[in-house]
């Protein structure tokens, strides 16, 4: 008799959009089983975007997404999201935040981890950095900015590809139109 497989989830990481998702990584979200936005997504537009493909959608508030900040009539989205967020999945747990609150230009992940300390991993944004911190548990994950503003060189996000078994994070920036490095 075969073994069980052992099943694999892909979660779309994206952060910052600052009301626009980048073409290219709208394409890695359409290939992907779910979608984590630590925040600063700047509309309730981003928000039906990301719906559209039918997929579940995780989301956080960042210190941009605030009544006052959206359309007035956004309001009851807005202050829908909460500020942190967890999912559970095969082999451990994911915490998201938007980081803002561990060190306004810096966020402090010895903080993060501090506060997260069951989680697998941490995401959160704010930064607009891409970066993945594996030096300690849990790892600490920045997807950057996936939009147009301050996307340091162009707009990235990443895929979370995890089993019960095995978890990796693949980070993609954007360079232009056409092209990714990874």
């Amino acid at each position: 008799m075969p073994l069980p497989s052992d099943p694999t989830t892909r979660i779309a990481i994206i952060s910052d959009t600052h009301g626009v998702i980048n073409n290219n990584v709208i394409d890695v979200i359409k290939t992907c089983d779910q979608i984590i936005h630590a925040g600063d997504i700047c509309g309730a537009h981003v928000l039906e975007q990301l719906q559209i493909f039918g997929k579940k959608v995780t989301a956080v508030a960042g210190n941009n997404d605030a009544s006052g900040l959206w359309p007035v009539e956004q309001t009851h989205v807005v202050n829908a999201l909460p500020q942190m967020a967890e999912i559970e999945l095969p082999g451990g747990t994911i915490a998201i935040e938007h980081g803002h609150r561990h060190g306004m230009h810096t966020p402090c992940h010895d903080s993060l981890r501090h506060s997260h300390p069951h989680a697998r991993v941490i995401i959160y944004g704010h930064t607009h950095s891409m970066l993945v911190d594996k030096d300690k548990t849990p790892w600490v994950v920045n997807p950057g900015a996936a939009g147009a503003t301050r996307t340091r060189g162009g707009a990235s996000c990443m895929i979370l590809t995890a089993s019960e078994k095995e978890w990796d994070i693949e980070m993609l920036r954007f360079t232009d139109e056409n092209s990714a490095v990874a």
